[in-house]
């Protein structure tokens, strides 16, 4: 038996090689009004038993399949206590004695009552990479999409992770704001990637494909979302504040116009040259079409 899941399962677009082990079913939070992926009636949220996740371990331990890494979804593995996580990473360790790293999802919260010898013991069983869901560093944006944290809340995760020796990897939500919202949301975004310092950061463009009442609730002069050269525009306010040292920066999730990939502040220029081309002579560029564009 490989291992269960409870659709639908959403990883990093670069865990698509790894065993995806479904350690918790849904989100404990589950209150963001931007986010769709967990409020289906079979996603809410419980913790698989161990027993379970040992007995699919062992599935994949001998059915022969070569496995380097895994990942822990749904996305809110790290709610599980320090306890629970330690028995986790052990069995993987011990029915997957080959894998050479584990990797999670990360709400800024997960990590409140965890200390940093706690994620340091973690991370010497496996898991050395978190990806942090900051969406922006905007209090008012936070507050607005009910994200339940804030600027200093998600620093105080990130500073976490790096005292324990993890990695972090931070995605930001291009459009959050609204056109309302935008300047500050890129402002105070940079200004919090550029305290944290994380390894990696990618930016993905804020959809609706249920539509947005649910979202709009947050807006009580009503929501207007950026168009493409308001998205730009803020994205180059973005990358213009930026002051990383050397970060891998990404903005090619299938959500984005444009594809921007580089090493910050390596390529800060080019990238800023890319995104103005975007802006000021959009012919000259390949943008993503319509319907070249999804979650």
């Amino acid at each position: 038996m490989y291992p269960s899941y409870i659709e639908p399962v959403f990883r990093p677009p670069s865990e698509w090689k790894s065993l995806i082990l479904q350690v918790t079913n849904g989100c404990s939070w589950n209150r963001c009004t931007f986010c769709e992926m967990y409020t289906a009636d079979q996603k809410a949220f419980r913790p698989k038993p161990q027993g379970d996740i040992e007995q699919e371990l062992k599935a994949v331990s001998h059915s022969g399949m070569p496995v380097d890494r895994v990942f822990l979804a749904d996305g809110d593995a790290m709610t599980l206590s320090f306890r629970r996580l330690e028995a986790i990473l052990a069995a993987i360790n011990h029915y997957l004695p080959d894998v050479q790293r584990i990797s999670s999802y990360c709400l800024p919260r997960n990590l409140k009552n965890k200390t940093v010898a706690e994620l340091t013991q973690l991370r010497e069983m496996g898991l050395s990479l978190m990806y942090v869901g900051c969406e922006s560093g905007d209090d008012e944006v936070l507050q607005r999409v009910q994200k339940g944290e804030t600027w200093d809340s998600s620093l105080v995760a990130l500073e976490k992770i790096r005292q324990a020796g993890m990695k972090s990897s931070v995605m930001i939500l291009n459009g959050l704001g609204g056109s309302q919202l935008s300047e500050q949301h890129a402002l105070h975004s940079a200004r919090l990637m550029n305290a944290a310092q994380p390894e990696y950061l990618s930016t993905l463009v804020v959809s609706f494909p249920l539509g947005m009442e649910r979202f709009q609730q947050g807006f009580e002069e009503g929501f207007e979302p950026l168009d493409q050269q308001g998205l730009f525009n803020e994205m180059e306010i973005l990358l213009e504040h930026l002051t990383l040292n050397k970060t891998i920066f990404r903005s090619d999730h299938a959500s984005n116009y444009l594809i921007l990939k580089g090493v910050l502040g390596r390529d800060k220029a080019a990238l800023l040259d890319k995104v103005r081309m975007a802006i000021r002579q959009p012919e000259r560029i390949a943008l993503r079409e319509e319907w070249q564009r999804g979650l």
